[in-house]
């Protein structure tokens, strides 16, 4: 893979980071661009990837966050930035940063519940509520309070970028 494509991704990535941890949006001014030129420069700059894995990359990334965005409300600059992420780095590596940043965002997310709630709580309330589940044999929603709890904001962008860092950078060949 050239250096130019990584480059300007995670430039485009840091700036999308940036403005959804201060601003809590990512602007279609940065992800946009981002698309396009990482269909340009795959295109037009040898390497890998090329043209077409690029477009399968933004087409298979873009498909599965809308599906997220329409099953469980990601945000609609989530999934333009996780499109751009296919669109740069193509369709296995950009699947892989997509994981990634599922991984770590879901890390992030438990980190921030456990923090607000309080691991022995949260364990407390997990055990109420499924023996209620097996109680009643079936699905009991939760309380207006309970839900309220688990609202907390999750920004992907962040995960993103450190999930960009690990495919760019190919960190797991540091791991035993």
């Amino acid at each position: 893979m050239a250096w130019v494509s990584p480059a300007l991704l995670l430039a485009f990535s840091l700036a999308a980071a940036v403005s959804d941890l201060r601003w809590m949006t990512i602007p279609n001014r940065i992800v946009y661009p981002g698309i396009l030129v990482g269909l340009i420069v795959n295109t037009f700059i040898p390497g890998e990837p090329d043209g077409w894995d690029s477009l399968l990359g933004f087409g298979l990334c873009g498909l599965v966050m809308v599906v997220a965005f329409v099953l469980f409300g990601v945000g609609g600059g989530d999934v333009k930035l996780i499109a751009m992420m296919g669109a740069f780095l193509g369709l296995s590596r950009g699947v892989e940063a997509m994981l990634w940043t599922f991984v770590l965002g879901a890390v992030h997310g438990m980190a921030q519940l456990i923090w607000k709630v309080g691991a022995w709580e949260l364990l407390r309330k997990s055990v109420h509520h499924l023996g209620l589940m097996l109680r009643y044999r079936q699905a009991v929603p939760l309380n207006p309070n309970e839900r309220a709890e688990l609202q907390a904001p999750l920004r992907l962008a962040a995960a993103a970028f450190l999930a960009e860092l690990i495919v760019v950078f190919e960190l797991l060949r540091f791991l035993p």
